[in-house]
């Protein structure tokens, strides 16, 4: 019954303790942090993370197929400072002089050979031998052509003494003797003019060959001069254009850096046959160094080249540099967010200020590929009514709110957004400067309440 009676004592203090409580609440409202509606500047702004890089990167490759001497590029590491015309990397000396001691051997050959081409005195000679050649024959012609006459003349002769010798000896007035000595000087004749004919006949045709001989040796040197010659002269072109490429080759064994600049990376470094075009080095100068930063193409829009930027973040330190926005690129790309989601990023690049990014490299030592963080300014207003953007909340009909404390107690009030951040927010309508707004509202925080204000300086 005690027992009974000591709970009954207990549920009395603890109600009386709880209206005490409500009564103490009533009367001192909620305590709740304020802020001072404020006029001043707003920007407006995207902020997105980006990685520094350089415009352009120095890609070093091997000029042609060959061997690389390790030891100049063997000094190099990645850091290492070089100089614009500074040898980089070289390749194997005696491989490309023995290239151009045969290119050079194979011109000067061919040079040789079209002089020896243009020697035609032996020609000449031959082609004067042949022309008195065609004289001496052209007199033996005249001779054998005076001996035909004389060897038909014995020939007609012996025929007529055979005739009468014949007619004689029917009637006794010719030995036998004597016929046969006539019927012998006819076979004689015959045979020697016969002889002749062939002679003349085989001389005319001798000399009208001989006669060609003079113009066929000409023809020849006209050829050996004209046609031989062009097609030495075009293959003498070809081995001095062989030589040229090889020169050329030579020319470019030693391979320089075309800036001043650091090494970024490096690709070889022992003694091999490496083929051309193959990466040997990439040179960049920091000196160049910018930010590139994908944005979301709802952002991108609001983007312009020029528009100032804030760069921040741990690898940039305090205090934070500063940049311009150099290019926005005209086409997106699809990008997959870290938790799966396609998003449709544009790339904007951005110029960091001289002095700011020489600290960055200097002091900071950032380089290519680090992580920082970007703010880009897409819009600035003066004497905007502003208030935090923790004071702001969405009702039920999907317009923008906040508490307003008036006469002690806290009330629901419409507002019209204009320019925005993370941390603030412009107001276009719905409220005065000066007045007193709830900052992050609670859940259980309804209109009408009353509250005990417990202002924060921003």
């Amino acid at each position: 019954m005690k027992d009974h009676k000591w709970l009954i004592l207990s549920g009395i203090v603890a109600a009386a303790v709880v209206l005490a409580w409500l009564g103490y609440s009533l009367r001192s409202g909620v305590a709740v942090r304020t802020i001072e509606v404020r006029v001043q500047t707003i920007r407006e702004f995207v902020d997105e993370r980006g990685e520094t890089r350089l415009p352009d990167t120095y890609v070093i490759t091997m000029p042609f197929s060959g061997r690389l001497d390790s030891k100049p590029i063997n000094r190099l590491r990645e850091g290492t400072r070089v100089s614009e015309g500074e040898p980089v990397a070289r390749v194997v000396a005696e491989d490309i002089e023995l290239a151009v001691h045969q290119a050079r051997a194979a011109v000067e050959r061919l040079d040789a050979t079209i002089d020896e081409n243009a020697d035609v005195r032996v020609e000449q000679t031959v082609g004067a031998q042949a022309e008195k050649l065609v004289e001496s024959i052209a007199e033996s012609v005249k001779a054998v052509a005076a001996r035909i006459d004389a060897s038909r003349a014995n020939y007609e002769y012996a025929q007529a003494n055979l005739a009468r010798t014949r007619e004689l000896r029917r009637t006794n007035a010719r030995t036998e003797d004597e016929w046969e000595l006539a019927w012998a000087q006819h076979a004689e004749a015959a045979a020697a003019y016969r002889q002749d004919q062939l002679v003349y006949a085989a001389m005319v045709a001798l000399e009208g060959g001989m006669r060609l001989m003079p113009d066929m040796i000409r023809q020849y040197i006209e050829r050996k001069l004209d046609k031989s010659a062009e097609v030495l002269r075009r293959q003498r072109d070809e081995t001095r254009a062989s030589l040229d490429l090889v020169l050329q080759d030579q020319r470019r064994s030693i391979i320089v850096s075309p800036i001043d600049g650091v090494v970024l990376a490096r690709r070889v470094n022992n003694e091999r046959f490496i083929p051309a075009g193959e990466e040997l080095l990439q040179i960049g100068r920091l000196d160049d160094l910018e930010v590139e930063a994908d944005l979301l193409s709802i952002d991108a829009v609001h983007v312009r080249p020029g528009a100032p930027v804030e760069i921040y973040g741990p690898a940039v330190g305090e205090p934070s540099a500063k940049g311009t926005v150099a290019r926005v690129y005209p086409a997106g790309f699809t990008k997959l967010s870290s938790l799966g989601v396609e998003q449709q990023r544009v790339k904007v690049v951005v110029e960091i200020d001289p002095a700011d990014r020489a600290r960055l490299v200097g002091e900071r030592g950032v380089a290519v590929g680090y992580r920082v963080r970007i703010r880009i300014t897409t819009a600035t207003k003066d004497n905007a009514l502003v208030v935090p953007r923790s004071a702001l909340f969405r009702g039920d009909d999907g317009q923008w709110r906040v508490f307003v404390v008036r006469n002690g107690a806290a009330r629901k009030q419409v507002v019209e957004l204009g320019l925005g951040n993370d941390q603030e927010a412009e107001i276009v309508s719905g409220l005065e400067r000066g007045e007193i707004v709830v900052d992050v509202p609670g859940s259980t925080l309804s209109d009408g309440v009353r509250v005990t204000a417990d202002s924060k300086n921003r």
